[in-house]
């Protein structure tokens, strides 16, 4: 058990010593500061404290830490935690001041992106409740769930500041927190009663080859600047769709190490911490931006690859004025204002192209721009050949910029989107169809080599007999046993077959 008593230590130069209240604990000492002072005056021969006011006004400090104490049990505890339990255990803690120190320590582990938006939650949250020191206790289930209802007008914000804010209150509770021995300094936890709503969902910003063509092939309008941003702009965007829709953080972070023989090796910057492979990726240099790419080379004895962190102080500037250029460009188009690119489309148009045009499935696209694909363990332990990535990225390159087919625009999907809401079949998926008349099959086939469902629906009519009646109704299963997938169509004789 601990024990107390008042005593000081130490005279000041001015003859006063402070008092303090000693804490001993497995025969180990530890001190809590009071407010109070006393002179040798208020000392008796033994050097203990003797004045009545000051001893009354630590005995019943001693009372309360005594009734506190015997609430848990300390036995296996050090005098320093129960002294930090003693000075701390029901003082409330600042949320703004640990969600800042939070921030730092990001930005500390090189993870400056992450932290702005960190910082935009916590600057948030601060105007809603009026003070830039917001106190745990202060955070309630109601508190929260009227600020994150006066995000509900927001897109994304009203999803992602809760959960940045969420995750500085867990690992508040994880370092002030001691549940082993009964420490508990931060009493509440409203996020296990509110419900963070999602953001909603991106809009289905890839534009088609044709409009690929006539934005690259678009006269750059007039401009004063040496460094125009509309040219800037152009050539970022070609950048980012020929390198497989690579960011333009990552293209600004980019070092002369990233790139040799050829081919740009990078991690990319937005998931490269929460990734057991540090998202990793090699990307070959294709003819067609190796000119930009020079045009853009920095210094020799300068160690990034491009010159644009001369122009830019840092990568958020550099995209805005990408994007700057690329609007501007827009304008020069006639494109209406609601229609502009960003850098973003590209990225967009690269995997929706490379899905629906270059025949690539989902898993293709996806390890194509360095997404995890749900294999984020296993591509943490093999050494990964990106030549298949090369290799899409090549043919969507040429669909664009060497070929004049059209595109399946208008059967494209974002690949966000649930898959369900779009059946697809390429010549690689095995099929298994069959058809039914008046409930009996009358047709079935089970093969590969289908670009499309008429396709599959033209060879089953071919086993049709002719005694069913013109206008009769007849029903398809089709199932793309790769995907498990299965549809249902139906057709009359005459019209569907």
């Amino acid at each position: 058990m601990a024990t107390f008593k008042a005593t000081v230590r130490g005279v000041r130069t001015d003859g006063f010593m402070q008092v303090y209240i000693r804490v001993s604990h497995h025969k180990r000492h530890g001190y809590i500061k009071t407010d109070k002072m006393v002179t040798r005056k208020e000392l008796n021969k033994q050097g203990e404290i003797k004045d009545p006011f000051v001893l009354n006004y630590c005995t019943e400090r001693i009372m309360a830490f005594n009734e506190r104490l015997n609430r848990k049990d300390i036995s296996k505890w050090t005098v320093a935690e129960v002294v930090e339990f003693l000075k701390n255990g029901d003082e409330d803690i600042c949320f703004s001041d640990y969600a800042r120190t939070h921030i730092d320590r990001l930005i500390d582990n090189n993870q400056e992106r992450t932290s702005r938006n960190y910082k935009l939650s916590l600057q948030h949250m601060e105007r809603f409740f009026g003070t830039n020191r917001i106190m745990f206790g202060q955070l309630t289930s109601m508190q929260v769930g009227r600020w994150i209802k006066s995000l509900e007008q927001t897109r994304r914000a009203k999803e992602m500041y809760p959960v940045c804010m969420r995750q500085v209150f867990r690992a508040a509770i994880a370092e002030f927190n001691d549940y082993d021995n009964g420490i508990i300094r931060i009493k509440t936890n409203p996020w296990g009663k509110v419900k963070i709503p999602p953001a909603d969902r991106s809009e289905k910003i890839a534009i088609s080859p044709e409009e690929c063509r006539a934005f690259f092939a678009a006269p750059l309008p007039a401009t004063r600047m040496i460094d125009p941003l509309p040219e800037l702009g152009r050539d970022v965007a070609m950048l980012v769709l020929c390198l497989a829709g690579m960011n333009t953080a990552d293209i600004y972070e980019l070092k002369k190490e990233n790139y040799h023989d050829g081919v740009i090796g990078y991690k990319r910057a937005k998931t490269r911490k929460s990734r057991r492979d540090d998202a990793y990726i090699e990307m070959r240099v294709e003819p067609i931006i190796e000119p930009i790419i020079k045009k853009y080379l920095a210094d020799e004895d300068d160690p990034y690859l491009l010159n644009f962190h001369k122009r830019y102080c840092d990568f958020d500037s550099f995209g805005a004025n990408v994007n700057n250029g690329i609007r501007q460009v827009c304008r020069s188009m006639n494109i209406p204002k609601e229609k502009w690119y960003c850098v973003y489309t590209f990225r967009h148009t690269w995997g929706t192209i490379a899905q629906n045009d270059c025949e690539a499935s989902i898993a293709e696209v996806a390890f194509g721009m360095n997404h995890s694909h749900g294999h984020t363990i296993t591509r943490g332990y093999i050494k990964i050949d990106f030549t298949p990535a090369w290799v899409l990225n090549a043919k969507v390159i040429d669909f664009i910029f060497f070929s004049t087919e059209k595109g399946k625009q208008g059967n494209a999907r974002d690949l966000e989107e649930p898959q369900d809401k779009l059946f697809r079949l390429s010549p690689k998926y095995m099929v298994y169809a069959r058809a039914y008349f008046r409930g009996e099959v009358i047709a079935e086939v089970s093969d590969i080599g289908f670009g499309t469902v008429g396709e599959v629906i033209e060879r089953l009519a071919k086993q049709f007999p002719d005694t069913i009646p013109t206008g009769c109704a007849v029903q398809f299963r089709i199932k793309n046993v790769d995907t498990d997938r299965e549809v249902v169509y139906e057709h009359t004789k005459g019209k569907g077959f």
